[in-house]
């Protein structure tokens, strides 16, 4: 998968960009809060996923500008394709998404045409935080491989918001405990399903970390990485929900609903799973050094667009924002060599720092606008 041409206007600070990237490498470098994250973000939001820096759209939009707009052409292993996002102030917001000149009613019809793998400084976050942004980590990275696990994940979603919409009636006095029954049938029947299709992910991305983590330490440490299910031991989750899955699942959200109905949430299933990730048998949250966390993070993300690769046989546009000059000459290299067949977009404020000897193209981000330099190795 290769962007062919960015042009982008109002989108935050960017002013009139009009690139035709590099078809392997393209790095963007100036000082910092000049644009270069943005520029990376406006490139994310063409896969219709929200901004990997957790902002809302209104955000998107230049101070005082009246609107932002992005066009952004890529070719798959297939054909081109082109994307443009336009995005106004005001009531409605005047929201238009168009896909090869079709109108969209939402973004998730952008995100199985064009993929992206982002590498930014809060990846550590992953380990470091709580079991929020693990579950978002693989919920994208499984949907991004199998798109009905995107369905299957929003209607989850619904199910459990309807559910603890009906636990507050009954806090109220205004729904019985009854109410709760076919809720919870078809929420053990998405929630089963998810959790099948998030085990059969980690169960690959574990394999992948476990490799590149040995590459990083010289086989000297070991990293584990495993599902861990809200009710389920990962013996007993099969590939596809049975019956019997389902029907354990429903029972839980029984037995749970008197404490559900107190706390006003549902506190069993597939909503509060995770994974872990140890090193020589313990937590890398809880006792892993800087280091160590940091490595897994990166090796998550590698490991990342390494299983969309080998899945998909198409490879994702890779996003590195001012990560290469905090990685000594190994973790580098290891970077290069999972990426090296992949269109790369990487900004830094030292081009010095990046580490690859190999040619493309290097443009200056200065006040949101990009210009482009001469082609040059970049050492």
């Amino acid at each position: 998968m290769r962007v062919l041409s960015l042009e982008a206007d109002g989108f935050r600070n960017l002013s009139e960009i009009r690139m035709q990237p590099d078809p392997d490498m393209n790095l963007i470098f100036g000082n910092n809060a000049q644009g270069k994250t943005n520029l990376l973000e406006a490139i994310w939001s063409c896969t219709g996923c929200r901004s990997f820096r957790g902002a809302k759209e209104k955000d998107f939009i230049r101070l005082k500008a009246p609107a932002m707009h992005l066009k952004l052409r890529f070719r798959d292993s297939r054909r081109e394709q082109e994307i443009r996002l336009h995005l106004g102030r005001g009531e409605g917001k005047q929201k238009k998404i168009l896909l090869n000149g079709v109108p969209l009613k939402g973004g998730s019809g952008l995100f199985a045409q064009f993929q992206c793998v982002i590498f930014s400084p809060d990846d550590r976050e992953l380990i470091r935080s709580g079991p929020e942004r693990r579950r978002a980590f693989m919920d994208l990275c499984g949907s991004q491989l199998t798109p009905a696990m995107l369905g299957c994940l929003r209607r989850f979603d619904q199910l459990t918001a309807q559910r603890n919409a009906v636990l507050k009636q009954i806090q109220l006095g205004n729904a019985a405990k009854s109410d709760l029954s076919d809720w919870d049938l078809q929420l053990a029947a998405h929630g089963s399903l998810l959790t099948c299709l998030r085990y059969a992910y980690i169960r690959q991305l574990a394999e992948v970390c476990g490799q590149l983590y040995g590459r990083i330490t010289d086989g000297a440490e070991k990293l584990s990485v495993k599902y861990r299910s809200n009710l389920f031991r990962n013996s007993e989750i099969p590939k596809k929900p049975t019956t019997e899955m389902q029907q354990y699942y429903y029972e839980q959200l029984q037995k749970s609903a008197a404490d559900d109905i107190r706390l006003g949430f549902t506190s069993k299933g597939a909503g509060r799973d995770d994974f872990s990730c140890k090193i020589g048998g313990l937590s890398v949250r809880e006792f892993g050094s800087q280091g160590q966390q940091k490595s897994t993070a990166l090796v998550l993300k590698l490991a990342q667009a390494a299983v969309f690769y080998e899945n998909k046989e198409e490879t994702p546009v890779i996003l590195l924002d001012d990560v290469m000059g905090e990685l000594d000459a190994g973790r580098q290299k290891l970077v290069y060599d999972i990426v090296q067949d992949m269109q790369i977009f990487l900004t830094t404020c030292q081009p010095e720092s990046v580490g690859q000897k190999s040619k493309g193209a290097v443009y200056f981000m200065e006040n949101g606008c990009l210009t482009a330099a001469a082609d040059r190795a970049l050492t």
